[in-house]
């Protein structure tokens, strides 16, 4: 049998950016031409054992690293990307799709950056399109950081590989100490330390190079502790990775690029405390009960719910979820969206979702059927949870966050197993918000439908807040 030939183009190039090196530099560390440097990134040529080695000692790496198969990844992250109806009417045989990979990486990388950029700008033509509706035509130009960083978040499914693979690498390098305070003290001469609020001065963590300290309010729970120390990790150590990541979104301000920046911080920060592989395992094996992974892993039902929407790594993907933090007024503090919910863009959202009825049954888990105008149904689960307190007289806040994925995939879910009040059939009717929803016999409306003309009252009232005319 001949040998099976090892193309690494991909890898390759991503190992020589990591380390910033030009084609040049890494041709004089591996003793070759830069123009064969350049035939091994467009798998144009194989890697030879022999390179294979030189690899290996120039760059201390682990040759199995290189040696594993990227191709299949790669191949998996453009099939995930063609599966968008935009494509739907092209014949994309997988064959193609993997010969492509294997024979222009260039091609599959830009054609991947152009898609990310078709979706930022879909995301960004519906906010003006919503907002023009709202406004009757006058667009506001101003520019809204959180929208931007929402965008850009929203348009990659809030899925990024290269933090999962970084953080499941720092992961193992952490189980080698006894925790993350070992961890920063070995590896970074810090020393992890409690104090009070009142010495904090407002900062729940902060890292102090002159006293080769990072300090932690005293007052938050373990899970938020732990969190906070992996974040900073983050910050130090996967920098590189999340700048990169932050490098391939068009911002226009300078805050929306620092609010994605703390965005993937802490996604990277989840990362480590929840490795892909094994909680993407766990979460299958447990039915996606957030309660108990939240004990095993040891964090909080918020960030596990935050994680749950993360697991859509190509070629490993579980139930896609979507996520949405809202407050007691209904104001949204964050959304996250890795199932194609249609969520409002601007206003409120919709009374009948239970998201909003969790504050009635602080910190108990309620589920909902939900079934759109269009017909399409999705299961949400809802709970309340804290922030703040920690002490006698702390401020606290009281919000209250929704995990849902679409009818097709609920059936995976612990919370609809066993129930026949929880059936499909009585999904309770929403709409994404009032100005968008054309539920004409809605009691819960608070404003009329946009193009829809209001009916007079002077003869007849209904009794939904507005009556419509059938033009």
């Amino acid at each position: 049998m001949p040998p099976t030939r090892l193309y690494v183009g991909p890898t390759l190039r991503r190992l020589r950016r990591d380390r910033g090196l030009t084609q040049a530099d890494m041709a004089t560390d591996l003793e070759i031409s830069p123009s064969y440097v350049a035939l091994l990134e467009r798998n144009h040529r194989p890697l030879t054992a022999e390179l294979l080695v030189r690899l290996a000692q120039a760059y201390a790496l682990d040759v199995t690293a290189l040696s594993t198969h990227e191709g299949a990844d790669e191949t998996a992250r453009l099939q995930s990307v063609l599966k968008d109806p935009i494509f739907a009417d092209i014949d994309l045989p997988a064959m193609e799709t993997g010969d492509l990979v294997t024979n222009f990486p260039g091609i599959t990388e830009a054609f991947g950056r152009l898609y990310s950029a078709y979706q930022e700008g879909q995301l960004a033509l519906a906010d003006k399109g919503v907002e023009a509706r709202m406004t009757r035509g006058l667009v506001t130009e101003a520019p809204d950081p959180v929208a931007e960083s929402r965008r850009f978040l929203g348009a990659r499914r809030n899925n990024f590989p290269a933090l999962d693979d970084a953080g499941e690498r720092l992961a193992q390098a952490i189980a080698g100490h006894d925790s993350l305070a070992g961890y920063f003290k070995a590896r970074h001469g810090l020393t992890v330390r409690r104090l009070p609020a009142s010495i904090m001065a407002g900062s729940t963590r902060r890292l102090d190079w002159h006293a080769r300290e990072i300090r932690l309010d005293d007052e938050m729970d373990t899970a938020s502790q732990r969190f906070q120390l992996a974040q900073q990790l983050a910050y130090l150590e996967m920098a590189e990775a999340i700048d990169a990541t932050v490098a391939d979104g068009d911002f226009a301000t300078e805050s929306g690029e620092r609010l994605t920046r703390r965005a993937l911080a802490g996604y990277a920060a989840a990362a480590v405390l929840m490795p892909y592989t094994a909680f993407a395992r766990a979460a299958e094996q447990r039915r996606y009960d957030l309660e108990a992974l939240a004990r095993q892993f040891g964090a909080s039902f918020e960030q596990i719910a935050h994680r749950l929407t993360t697991l859509q790594k190509p070629g490993d993907e579980r139930v896609p979820f979507f996520f949405i933090r809202v407050d007691e007024a209904g104001n949204v503090s964050k959304r996250l969206d890795g199932a194609g919910f249609p969520f409002a863009r601007h206003g409120g959202g919709c009374p009948l979702w239970n998201v909003h009825r969790a504050f009635r049954t602080p910190r108990q888990i309620v589920t909902q059927w939900l079934e759109l105008p269009d017909g399409e149904r999705f299961f949400s689960i809802a709970r309340t949870v804290t922030a703040g307190g920690g002490g006698f007289g702390r401020p606290r806040v009281d919000r209250a966050i929704a995990l849902g994925c679409s009818a097709e995939h609920a059936g995976r879910l612990i919370y609809t197993q066993d129930d026949a009040s929880l059936s499909p059939d009585k999904a309770t009717p929403i709409g994404v918000t009032c100005r968008l929803c054309h539920r004409a016999e809605c009691t819960a409306r608070s404003a009329p439908p946009i193009g829809r003309q209001i009916l007079p009252d002077d003869i007849r009232r209904t009794s939904a807040p507005f009556g419509f005319s059938d033009g």
